[in-house]
């Protein structure tokens, strides 16, 4: 069994002993259920695949932490264990794309209803989704608005007591598979970002239709939604009319460092594909691993790896602390994490040389995979951005040298 976590860090004060506990477990059942992800139509068939992942991961209780909204109040949000969401996702992108796409896009689409849901919403959706019985989406982005959460133009206009929408929403992930999707539309309570309310929305309510299945460079289910003149109960409204922009940017500002965290998992296997190879491939009457350009690439892997991890376990360890900044490190993880694991990937293929352009390699695999992780929940020009408006600028006066110096 392969272990897919650096011991080292994880024995960091970061983590608790229950971390280390899990890291361990993770690795047992990804060795275990890896049949999921290995039939040789997964690839061809990422919808079916990603069901049966969900159904999985819900039987031996891997969205356990939505069951936590059940004994709350409702006026009280719910925020699981990030550190451990990590680790997850971490351990199952080591070991498969769509297996770290299925759980994260299920937890992903669940946060919402868990932190700020009524109890009668609660009751009615969390125990399925924590089963994996029942499978959510996140239907935020348009076609003219994808980080512009603002920009956003599906209507959702009032009609007696509930409300009808009209428009479309672009690249949901699980579009084609879910039975209920979050989706943010336009109210008008105020302009831009002040005017946009969050919905549950039912696969099977009239009016909305999956358009246009996507084929991505990684297989994954993507899809286009479109509602035409689709009509919602008033209890349908997440939270309160007029605070949709809250709850968008809430679930993106907690996931965005277990994208970082994804991204570790990725680079982590291309960096262990790397050194197999330079430690087996003959060279000039010795091994690749002996020449000094391999063994400077390699190292430079390795310090990046170190970097990226650090980062990510601070996110999480600053959200699970309670920490009024957390947003702040959680894109400050995503953006070295995604940009530092393209280049280890891309590394780990030229260190194979021509055998890892192989389609069905591993390394083949992973330079697929792992571009669109410097796009979603916040490109790296977006996170570029947040950073940056979170510079604090009175200690930056503070530092300034006088004239005098």
């Amino acid at each position: 069994m392969t272990f897919p976590f650096d011991e080292e860090i994880l024995s960091l004060p970061f983590y608790e002993e229950r971390h280390r506990t899990l890291a361990g477990e993770i690795a047992a059942w990804t060795a275990a259920h890896s049949g999921l992800w290995t039939d040789a139509e997964a690839e061809d068939e990422p919808e079916k695949t990603e069901l049966s992942i969900i159904r999985a991961l819900g039987e031996d209780g891997w969205f356990a932490f939505l069951n936590e909204g059940l004994n709350e109040s409702p006026d009280k949000s719910v925020t699981p264990d990030f550190r451990s969401l990590c680790l997850r996702r971490e351990g199952l992108a080591y070991a498969d794309d769509l297996a770290d796409y299925a759980f994260s896009i299920q937890a992903l689409a669940a946060m919402p209803i868990l932190r700020h849901a009524s109890a009668e919403q609660r009751v009615r959706y969390l125990p399925g989704l924590a089963g994996g019985s029942q499978v959510a989406a996140f239907a935020l982005s348009e076609e003219q608005a994808g980080s512009d959460v603002a920009a956003l133009q599906l209507r959702a206009e009032r009609a007696g007591d509930g409300y009808v929408l009209n428009g479309s929403k672009a690249w949901v992930a699980n579009g084609g598979i879910a039975d209920l999707y979050t989706v943010i539309a336009r109210t008008g309570e105020g302009p831009g970002a002040l005017g946009l309310t969050a919905f549950l929305v039912p696969a099977t309510t009239p009016g909305l239709q999956v358009h246009d299945r996507i084929q991505t460079i990684a297989p994954r289910a993507f899809a286009h939604l479109t509602f035409e003149e689709c009509r919602l109960p008033a209890d349908s409204v997440l939270g309160r009319p007029g605070h949709g922009f809250v709850v968008a940017v809430e679930v993106l500002d907690r996931f965005r460092m277990t994208v970082g965290a994804a991204a570790l998992g990725f680079a982590r296997r291309a960096m262990d594909a790397a050194l197999g190879r330079a430690a087996q491939r003959p060279i000039y009457d010795g091994r690749l691993i002996d020449l000094p350009t391999v063994r400077a690439t390699l190292a430079d892997m390795e310090v990046q790896l170190n970097a990226a991890a650090l980062l990510v376990a601070r996110a999480a360890w600053e959200l699970d602390e309670g920490r009024r900044r957390f947003a702040r490190h959680s894109s400050i993880a995503k953006l070295y994490a995604t940009e530092a694991a393209q280049d280890i990937v891309d590394a780990a293929v030229q260190i194979h040389g021509a055998a890892g352009l192989v389609a069905d390699s591993p390394t083949g695999r992973l330079y697929r995979q792992i571009r669109s992780l410097r796009i979603y929940e916040g490109t790296s020009e977006i996170q570029r951005t947040v950073i940056a408006q979170s510079l604090d600028l009175t200690r930056a006066d503070r530092r300034a040298p006088s004239a005098s110096s």
